[in-house]
């Protein structure tokens, strides 16, 4: 269900906005969709897991949150991280 510490640091360094970036909006919705699209596949093998599913809920609503700040701070930057990430909107 969580992600490793290597696929932890390929996303950090694939979405880094300078080096040694780790807190920037990019890097943080990528990992939260990472470990979205894990809990995802959990839940569709355990149907009755709601914790879980809070969590996931939890999870998305704070992606939701980062991708309004990028876009009210900036359009372009929001519409390329969309489509790197692989978030329909």
């Amino acid at each position: 269900m969580s992600i490793t510490a290597e696929r932890k640091t390929e996303l950090i360094k694939e979405y880094e906005t300078k080096p040694g970036d780790t807190g920037s909006p990019e890097v943080q919705v990528a990992i939260l969709t990472e470990r979205i699209n894990n809990l995802t596949g959990h839940l569709q093998t355990h149907a009755k897991d709601h914790h879980s599913r809070r969590g996931l809920l939890q999870m998305v609503g704070l992606r939701r949150r980062l991708l309004d700040y990028v876009k009210r701070k900036d359009e372009a930057r929001y519409r390329s991280l969309i489509e790197r990430v692989g978030v329909r909107r």
